[in-house]
């Protein structure tokens, strides 16, 4: 039994594929052909109405529409395909919008991207394209579900001209039976074609909405350049931090140091009493400026992370927490120095974040290694919130990642959890 049943799951699923790709079609051919002839028609009237001035007021509205049908497809494609279909839009800025400067600046920016254009083509060549690619499928499985239920038993009152059968007449319930057999064969024709034209529709729409050449080395230079800022403000902000430690950590304490030698110095003949106590002074000055120049070494670069690597250094910050971590690591090989340290403030600071602003009484590092890319989890079961820009140092830890073009997303809902997820490429 187990066995028959395992037997009948790839055809069930076979034919569950086939008539979700055939539904598919149906509501992209009958909704979304419908948005994109209605857009369409609303683009054109917006772009005839600039020539008096009209159209730039609504132009924006319009083309955020248009994005959107855009990007509906572009979202789909990935569900039903497995791959889908970039962004291809260039970043505008549309603060300002509603003052006439900004309104005309951002309907310059918007008709200057190229990809606004294709997606007016697109329009265009999916209205037709889509419908027919949508339709087909639909359209066998329903006359085909004609014939096998409706035409055996309702023939008389359709008429002789009704002519389910393709090639005959029907004129009696002979040839009304034979439309059982023929309605099975578009049934299986519609649901066998469904798959391939759905696929073809996706194609299609991946020829005229996917980023061109230059339009992903424009994005990728618009992408570096605001990651070297990023980079560059990172690395202005560290070296504040260092400077700020050393001013009032390590430097203050040597300072005062210099100053209770002198004065034993001068001491030295008349109060060697007061000399001992300056000089145990002097001794612990210098045992506390030592420790915080360590602190300070290891705020750049952990003696742990060089000695032990990633994985030792990850599990002894988790050791060091408060509450309870699960720890899992899967890392074949060392990652690069550069790599490894940023992973590891990365994590260090968002374990950091979990004690002070969470309320966790529980806590997670996933790291590991695959497809190129080094990948790291840190969650907690706390009340959530978290936001890259609420303070809690994310954002630093985004700029810190976007210089080795890395990412950080972050999940964190009202109520938690909260889950931490980074993604830096890279080779071991």
């Amino acid at each position: 039994m187990e066995k028959v049943g395992a037997a009948r799951s790839p055809k069930r699923r076979g034919l569950a594929e086939r008539l979700g790709w055939c539904t598919r079609g149906l509501l992209v051919a009958l909704l979304s052909q419908v948005g994109s002839v209605v857009l369409l028609t609303v683009t054109v009237t917006t772009l005839a109405a600039m020539v008096i001035g009209i159209g730039f007021l609504i132009l924006p509205l319009v083309m955020t529409a248009v994005r959107g049908l855009a990007n509906f497809h572009r979202r789909t494609a990935r569900e039903w395909s497995g791959e889908g279909i970039d962004t291809p839009y260039r970043h505008t800025d549309a603060d300002g919008a509603y003052d006439t400067a900004g309104t005309l600046a951002h309907c310059r920016r918007l008709l200057s991207d190229p990809a606004t254009w294709r997606d007016i083509l697109w329009m265009l060549l999916d209205a037709p394209v889509g419908l027919v690619l949508g339709l087909l499928p639909a359209a066998c499985v329903a006359y085909g579900l004609n014939g096998m239920f409706v035409t055996p038993f309702l023939w008389e009152s359709m008429g002789p001209h009704w002519g389910f059968g393709v090639t005959w007449f029907i004129t009696d319930q002979g040839d009304a039976n034979l439309a059982i057999p023929q309605g099975l064969l578009f049934v299986v024709l519609g649901l066998s074609i469904a798959p391939a034209l759905g696929r073809l529709h996706i194609r299609f729409n991946r020829a005229l909405l996917a980023p061109t050449r230059n339009a992903r080395l424009a994005l990728r230079v618009e992408q570096l350049t605001e990651t070297r800022s990023d980079a560059v403000e990172a690395q202005a902000a560290e070296l504040r931090r260092i400077e700020r430690d050393l001013h009032d950590g390590a430097q203050a304490r040597l300072v005062s140091l210099g100053m209770k030698l002198g004065l034993a110095d001068t001491q030295l003949e008349t109060n060697p009493v007061l000399v001992r106590q300056l000089l145990a002074d002097a001794m612990e000055s210098s045992s506390q400026a030592l420790t915080e120049l360590r602190d300070l070494v290891r705020g750049i670069h952990p003696p742990v992370l060089a000695e032990r690597g990633l994985d030792g250094a990850v599990r002894a910050l988790a050791v060091t927490l408060a509450i309870p971590v699960e720890v899992s690591i899967d890392l074949p090989k060392r990652p690069q120095p550069p790599i490894e340290s940023a992973a590891y403030f990365v994590i260090a600071e968002a374990l950091a974040n979990i004690t002070k602003h969470s309320g966790a009484n529980r806590a997670s590092i996933r790291l590991w290694y695959a497809d190129g890319r080094l990948r790291a989890q840190v969650g907690d079961n706390g009340r959530g919130g978290a936001e890259a820009e609420g303070g809690s140092g994310l954002r630093g830890l985004q700029r810190r990642l976007a210089a080795f073009d890395g990412q950080l997303d972050i999940s964190s809902p009202m109520g938690g959890p909260t889950l931490v997820t980074m993604e830096l490429p890279c080779e071991l």
